[in-house]
């Protein structure tokens, strides 16, 4: 949405502006608008294998969804991994064999389904309590391992941000290359009257105006909007993470999941009075 509403303001700005000394039809050159897209579209296939390009196009619907990864989502998964963690101190780490090798079934993860609808998440969750199950644990491995796997998945998110940052970094310089061309074209046209090799003048530059304006207007945002939802796509690996850790480590169930509530950052962190009493009242049900 707000993206949207940016793109407005740097179009009424840009246009705005413009229109209130000079015409706006000088800048209608479809030619030089079909080079741009074009150059920009074939530097990005070019410059990237297939599962790139898939993974950037797929990614980019999200900028303009909110982001899933609310305070209620949070709450949510610290309160799964209490239940869970708690079934493991009353009843031992067998006991939940059968949650973590048929999650779809488990009566504790199914009461969860903002966290257990994803996939990613499931799967890191799962493998880990496998591990815990199968005994034998090395903590400082485990949490080396898990390191390793959150850096690899937050790399893998981050792509499409990187991709696009690249692709508008290029964009002025194809707005370059469409502005010469039109100079080329201007240069074969020297005979002609002041009025007419002006106007051709105007819509060579035209191209420079269009890659700058593409570039930080337009492609900009969507490669700051991507690597912001990379970065908030990561913090949920964290706190599975500190809270298995911390249970593997000794920590009672509410100590884990306090450890996993205080990685949170301000705006979808609960208090502590908050989480304890959420845990208290799901009890109940």
């Amino acid at each position: 949405m707000f993206l949207i509403v940016g793109y407005v303001i740097i179009l009424a700005s840009a246009l705005g502006t413009y229109s209130v000394h000079g015409s706006l039809a000088a800048l209608w050159v479809p030619l030089e608008y079909i080079a741009i897209v074009g150059l920009t579209v074939g530097g990005f296939v070019a410059g990237n294998d297939i599962k790139i390009i898939k993974s950037t196009v797929g990614a980019l619907p999200g900028i303009f969804k909110g982001s899933k990864f609310t305070r209620a989502l949070y709450m949510d998964l610290l309160a799964m991994l209490f239940e869970v963690l708690a079934k493991v101190r009353k009843e031992g780490l067998m006991s939940i064999e059968g949650d973590v090798e048929n999650p779809h079934d488990s009566p504790i993860f199914s009461k969860y389904p903002t966290v257990s609808s994803d996939h990613h998440v499931m799967e890191f969750i799962t493998d880990y309590l496998r591990m815990m199950v199968g005994g034998n644990l090395n903590a400082m491995e485990i949490e080396n391992l898990m390191d390793i796997e959150i850096d690899t998945h937050h790399h893998e998110a981050e792509t499409p941000g990187h991709v696009m940052a690249k692709v508008g970094d290029a964009v002025p310089a194809f707005g370059i290359v469409v502005a010469v061309m039109g100079v080329v074209n201007v240069m074969g046209s020297v005979g002609e009257p002041p009025a007419v090799l002006g106007k051709m003048i105007g819509g060579a530059l035209v191209g420079t105006f269009l890659g700058i304006l593409i570039s930080y207007g337009f492609v900009a945002p969507v490669a700051s909007l991507l690597e912001q939802k990379a970065s908030e796509g990561s913090k949920i690996y964290q706190v599975i993470k500190v809270v298995l850790l911390a249970s593997m480590s000794g920590y009672a169930p509410q100590v884990a999941v306090e450890f996993g509530r205080k990685t949170l950052v301000a705006g979808v962190r609960p208090t502590f009075a908050e989480l304890e009493e959420d845990l208290k009242s799901r009890k109940g049900k």
